[in-house]
This record gives C-alpha cells, sequence and structure tokens, in this order.
C-alpha cells in the first residue's frame, strides 16, 4: 500500500507538475493521507487539489519546502485559498501596471532538462554567440516541448496496473531503434536534412531518416525545424515509414504558470498564479484599457498621415475609452530606405508623424510603441531584430515622452497578462518552406499557423538556414509559457481567432486595402477585460 501511495504521490507531484520532492515532504504528504484516512480512489484528486495550491503560493518552487507544503494544506483546510483582502478594482492605478518589455532586456532564462525547470544564466547573452549556443537553444526548445508532452494525460502511465496501463502513449528515442525493424513506434524530435538532403528526424540522441510515402501529416504546418511526433514502422533499411505525423500538444497559460511561477521571464519580477489571480478583478473592472495594433504604416504613402489623422481626431474626443497604447508595427515605409534618396524619405515620414501626434495633446498621456518590420532599418535577417535607431527616433522620443521605439518581437505586460508583438512574415515562409499539410478537405491555412506556432512554443519554428535566429537571444522568441494574447501582424490578410485560451490576431495592413483610390484603412483593437480583439476601420472621402 505505502508503495502504491508513492507512487501516486510521485506522479502529481514529480511527473506533473515536475516538482522535486524532499524525503522530508514525501513523509508528512504521506503521514496526512494515512491519518486522515483517505480512500486509495481519492489519492490522486486530493493530491492535485495540494500541489496546485502549493504552486500558488508566493514562496512556492520547483524544490518543495516543508514550511510552504504545510501551509497550502492548512488552506485547503480553513478553505481560504482566495484571499478576502482584496483592494477595491476601481482605485487601482492601471498605469503602474503596464510596461513594454524589449526582447534584449529580458532576462536569460534557461530550461535545465536535468532538473526539469528553469534557471537564469549570469553572463549576459551576445549577438554574437558562442560555438556551443549553437546547438544549445534547440536542445533547449527540444527539452521544453517533451516536458509538456510527459506532462499530458495521454503520455502518463496509470499509478495502479491494469488493463489501461498498457494504453498511455510511450515514446521511444531514436537510439533505441536498432535491431527493431518491423516494429511501430511513436518518435519526438525536430524535423531536418541529412547531408544527402533526405529528410530526417533528429532527437536528442540521435537521427533516423524519414519514408514519407504514406504520411498522413495530422492538423498544421509542418516545416523543417519543426518538433513533431511521428507514428510509423521501423524498416530493415533503418529508416522509419511514417504513418502519421503531427504537432505536439500544448500546455495551457494557467498551467504552465502554476508550474513555473516562482519565475521570472519578462524581467520585471516573478509573479505567482495566486497574485496574478488577485488582479483578475482589477482587469475585469477596467473594461475601457484597450490596446491599438497598426501593421505597415508606410509614412511614405500619400494617403497615410490623413487617415491616422482621422484615426487619432476620433480616439482623442472618445474621452472615456481612450486607448491605452498605440503599438504601430512596420513596414514603415512602401519603397523601402535603401537606394537614391530612401534615408531622406525615411526620416521625413518620421518627422511628418510627430510633427501630427503633437497636434493631439490629450493622447500624449498614451503610450506609442514602434516596432521594427522586415524592411526597416538596418534591414537585419535575424530574429530578435533590435528597435529601429535612434536616429531617426530622436524627435518623436524627446517631444512625447511615453514614445518608445522596441524590438521585434516585443512583449506587453498588463497585470498578469502577456501580450507579445512580432511583425514577420510568418504565413508565406512557413508555407513556402511546407514538408506536410493536412489535405482531407479545406485547410483553414490561419488556424493551421496559429496552431503551429502555439504547440511549437516558438514564433519562428523554422531552420535557422531559411529564418536566422541569434542563438543567445532565442528565449526572447520563446512562447512559454503560453502568452494571453499573441499579435501576427503579418502582411496575410486579417484574422482573429482563439486556441487554447490564447487570443491570436493580425490586425492586417493599414494602408494596404487603402490605395491611391480610396478603400479602407484598418486596424485592430484588443481589450484586456474580454480577451478579445475587434476590426476597425475608415475610409477616406474622394
Amino acid at each position: 500500500m505505502v508503495n502504491l501511495m508513492r507512487a501516486a504521490i510521485v506522479k502529481v507531484f514529480s511527473t506533473k507538475h515536475s516538482l522535486t520532492l524532499p524525503a522530508s515532504a514525501l513523509a508528512y504528504i504521506e503521514q496526512v493521507l494515512l491519518e486522515n484516512e483517505i480512500p486509495e480512489d481519492e489519492w490522486v484528486v486530493g493530491l492535485e487539489f495540494w500541489a496546485r495550491e502549493y504552486l500558488k503560493g508566493e514562496d512556492s518552487s520547483s524544490l518543495v519546502s516543508l514550511p510552504a507544503l504545510k501551509r497550502a494544506y492548512e488552506s485547503l483546510q480553513l478553505g481560504t485559498t482566495d484571499d478576502t483582502a482584496q483592494a477595491d478594482p476601481s482605485e487601482v492605478n492601471v498605469e503602474s501596471h503596464f510596461s513594454v518589455i524589449d526582447s534584449f532586456d529580458m532576462p536569460p532564462v534557461h530550461f535545465d532538462a536535468v532538473r526539469g525547470g528553469f534557471t537564469t544564466s549570469r553572463p549576459k547573452p551576445s549577438i554574437a554567440g558562442q560555438a556551443s549556443s549553437r546547438s544549445a537553444f534547440l536542445r533547449e526548445r527540444w527539452g521544453i516541448i517533451k516536458e509538456i508532452i510527459l506532462r499530458n494525460e495521454n503520455f502518463t502511465p496509470p499509478v495502479i496496473g491494469g488493463h489501461d496501463r498498457s494504453n498511455y502513449l510511450k515514446l521511444t528515442s531514436t537510439r533505441n531503434l536498432l535491431g527493431r525493424a518491423g516494429q511501430l513506434f511513436l518518435l519526438f524530435g525536430m524535423l531536418s536534412r541529412d547531408p544527402e538532403g533526405r529528410l530526417c528526424l533528429e532527437d536528442g540522441e540521435g537521427r533516423v531518416v524519414l519514408d514519407m510515402e504514406d504520411a498522413v501529416p495530422g492538423e498544421g504546418l509542418f516545416t523543417e525545424g519543426c518538433m513533431v511526433l511521428i507514428e510509423g514502422e521501423y524498416t530493415i533499411d533503418e529508416t522509419i515509414r511514417v504513418l502519421a505525423m503531427g504537432h505536439p500538444p500544448s500546455e495551457k497559460r494557467d498551467v504552465a504558470r502554476g508550474l513555473h511561477g516562482h519565475v521570472d521571464f519578462l524581467g520585471g519580477g516573478a509573479m505567482s498564479l495566486k497574485e496574478e489571480q488577485k488582479y483578475q478583478p482589477s482587469i475585469l473592472a477596467n473594461t475601457q484599457v484597450s490596446f491599438v495594433v497598426l501593421s505597415d504604416v508606410w509614412l511614405d504613402h500619400p494617403r497615410t498621415l490623413p487617415a491616422l489623422r482621422r484615426m487619432l481626431e476620433g480616439y482623442a474626443e472618445a474621452v472615456e475609452y481612450r486607448p491605452m497604447a498605440f503599438v504601430f508595427c512596420g513596414n514603415f515605409s512602401q519603397k523601402g530606405w535603401e537606394g537614391e534618396g530612401g534615408l531622406k524619405r525615411y526620416t521625413n515620414g518620421f518627422n511628418a508623424l510627430t510633427d501630427l501626434l503633437l497636434e493631439f495633446p490629450l493622447l500624449h498621456s498614451t503610450h506609442f510603441i514602434f516596432v521594427p518590420g522586415p524592411l526597416d532599418p538596418w534591414s537585419s535577417t535575424t530574429l530578435p531584430r533590435p528597435a529601429i535607431p535612434s536616429v531617426f527616433a530622436s524627435r518623436l522620443t524627446q517631444r512625447l515622452p511615453k514614445a518608445r521605439f522596441v524590438s521585434n518581437p516585443c512583449r506587453l505586460r498588463y497585470f498578469g497578462m502577456e501580450l507579445v508583438i512580432c511583425r514577420e512574415d510568418l504565413m508565406g515562409k512557413m508555407v513556402r518552406n511546407l514538408v506536410g499539410v493536412k489535405k482531407e478537405g479545406q485547410a483553414d491555412m490561419k488556424r493551421y499557423l496559429v496552431q503551429t506556432v502555439l504547440d511549437q512554443t516558438h514564433l519562428s519554428p523554422l531552420p535557422i538556414s531559411i529564418r536566422p535566429t541569434l542563438w543567445e537571444y532565442d528565449h526572447a522568441l520563446r512562447l512559454y509559457p503560453m502568452p494571453s494574447a499573441l499579435v501576427l501582424a503579418d502582411k496575410y490578410e486579417r484574422y482573429e481567432l482563439t486556441y487554447e485560451g490564447c487570443h491570436v490576431f493580425n490586425p492586417g495592413r493599414f494602408v494596404g486595402s487603402g490605395g491611391e483610390g480610396g478603400g479602407e484603412f484598418e486596424w485592430s483593437m484588443y481589450y484586456p477585460a474580454t480577451g478579445r480583439s475587434e476590426r476597425s476601420a475608415l475610409t477616406l472621402d474622394q
């Protein structure tokens, strides 16, 4: 009985929630279960409540401490899991709970596969990067997703033996395939190419060639660089005849925050899940708070500034519903900054925008955030990419104290919510590099893209030969824990949808549909209180 009890404790605390139990904590849990004569069939349920209450604590860590474990147990006994001393939501200063995070200011939080948790490295990341970082960031990405898979209920073996024990899914490493031809296996790894150009699956222990002739891809977009689950038969040719291929399961934000609430991913201080829940009434009470997001704001287009003027006039008149922030995403020039007169044209565009914004003093308390696009100076091909140089931004930032030029991607933090903003023509890159996509019926490419990015927990699930990334800043592209909302600003058509609790939207081109002959200028507004976005548009008179 003691062995079964210990197995149940390890399954809930260690396997599912990635917590390390010292001998004293393990003995205390066993003592509580025995003293209260908890029935065997209620162990897992009770332990689940206990583990979640422990993770809500402000002093929770991956190494379980006995005092914190006892406090969580006492809270469950007294029914005081919720803090009754809540501040009046209407009296909270929302400005003090809003911040903008540049990718290059985020702490270098790395995943430790041995501990099953995250640690912060002391050396500051370098843009050049050490040679070891070239493979380390891919191993981290693989390790994070593998931990998510192993916590999934379909991959967790039952505590008590029985017929269900043989039904759970088991992962096999490439190292364990040799000599087992003719058998079916479930593998997890990264799609890549070997030196001969053949499609392979790489994991932390080796590589195996894939035969995709009979493969049936699941939902999503599959490209080189994606971490995938593959079911197939190992052949005598030492290849895998792929039968099915799918993306790994995702993990909702609340689950990840419950596991890693003590980790400071953004650099503004760690916030436990319990603290995050305390702010929920304030978020819901401030329904007027909104963020305006625009993409492809071509300042050298003749109709852009008149359209912006009309938009700003409307928001300036809305006294109670002025946005908290305007997010302008590039490209900020239709013709680019390179070539004859390019720099002057680019500078004149920002000077004209500065003069326009100064005409609306009522909006000077609003944050203006500028995110560079692929063609903005200095046209870097890597992610994350630094902010637009100060030579173009200084005049605007000097006159508008709340204007800020940040990296691509960047993040907005509002209470416990996290909004990730990325300006990247991702749909086109993914489609051009597909190695597999579901062919049955009409493919919903927008949903497939969103599902792929969130299941991969990364903004650029492509090989670095196609989309170069700064190795030691790869943590800034990570989407784990899953954000509250994600802006995938793309030249692709506008969309909005919610996947696993994360609201994802593309505001569409601001100028794209409002050309020389008129048309609509569109953008999006995001409301934290509802967690949803809505389309906004205007038409200029001829």
